[in-house]
């Protein structure tokens, strides 16, 4: 992953909480037993291709400014990879973050417009987000 200048996960760890981890067994919203809250991953120089191969959209976009660090949002922007979706992955704990926020959804449906698929996803539940500002359950 490239580094962009000024940006650096710093204590932000919600890919370790949000996203599901096969390889450890891990469910979407509880953090990875190699996470150190706030601080990051503890087998960071080991830790398996699925972590090191994972890119945030907010790292390697420079027009995302401070304020859609996924941390600050409860949200990870991410192209998904096996497919053409653009998603919005919410913490469970928060599971409309994607649409309390302003500045993300004003984002995703700016996703939208450019003719993407988005998609908002919060544990078992999932919203598609249209061009238009609608959104609908996504199944």
């Amino acid at each position: 992953m490239a580094t962009i200048p000024g940006k650096s996960c710093g204590s932000c760890t919600m890919c370790c909480k949000v996203l599901v981890i096969d390889h450890f067994k891990k469910d979407a919203g509880i953090l990875c037993q190699h996470c150190a809250n706030k601080t990051g991953c503890t087998i960071y120089e080991t830790r398996p291709d699925v972590c090191r191969d994972y890119e945030c959209d907010w790292m390697m976009e420079r027009s995302m400014g401070p304020l859609l660090r996924p941390d600050r949002t409860n949200v990870i922007l991410q192209e998904d990879a096996d497919s053409d979706e653009y998603q919005a992955v919410v913490d469970p704990s928060t599971p409309m973050a994607w649409r309390t926020n302003a500045l993300v959804f004003k984002f995703l449906v700016s996703k939208a417009k450019e003719g993407r698929t988005v998609v908002a996803k919060s544990g078992l539940k999932s919203w598609r987000i249209f061009d238009n500002g609608q959104y609908a359950p996504w199944t």
